[in-house]
């Protein structure tokens, strides 16, 4: 049964998803792959982390069109990718732009580990303190006295 309802939504789906890509026409097939590249490259403002070509909120689908046009008008695809950051700003595409603003992105994470990995090996090569070998003697004193 399962089985069955995954078949069915796989179908259903997959025939939306052609539809969508059929509603333009391009001259060629290079221009179709560069829409199909486009859109899973640019993101939709309104939805959560989702690319113009799996949203159907308003603005996906104005986007898309957009996308078409240019393509039509024969820019490139920096050329799109910039007007649609000029247009949207830098969080339309999925690879942002490594500036002041955004280089914390790069240089957190690799200093985050770094300080890990700082914490880890000086934890390890730290000597037992004084205390803590008082206590290991009093500890074999009592295993030493229960015998």
């Amino acid at each position: 049964m399962k089985s069955l309802v995954c078949s069915l939504l796989l179908l259903l789906f997959s025939t939306a998803a052609i539809s969508a890509d059929n509603r333009y026409n391009f001259n060629s097939q290079q221009d179709r792959a560069l829409f199909l590249t486009l859109t899973a490259e640019l993101r939709c403002p309104m939805c959560q982390n989702q690319n113009i070509a799996d949203s159907d909120a308003m603005i996906a689908h104005d986007m898309r069109r957009k996308v078409a046009s240019l393509i039509r008008q024969g820019k490139s695809e920096q050329e799109i990718i910039d007007y649609m950051k000029a247009r949207y700003g830098d969080f339309v595409y999925y690879e942002p732009p490594v500036t002041v603003a955004t280089v914390w992105l790069w240089v957190l994470p690799v200093l985050f580990t770094l300080g890990g990995l700082i914490l880890v090996l000086r934890k390890r090569s730290a000597p037992a303190d004084a205390d803590t070998r008082a206590r290991l003697q009093k500890a074999d004193q009592l295993l030493e006295r229960d015998k």
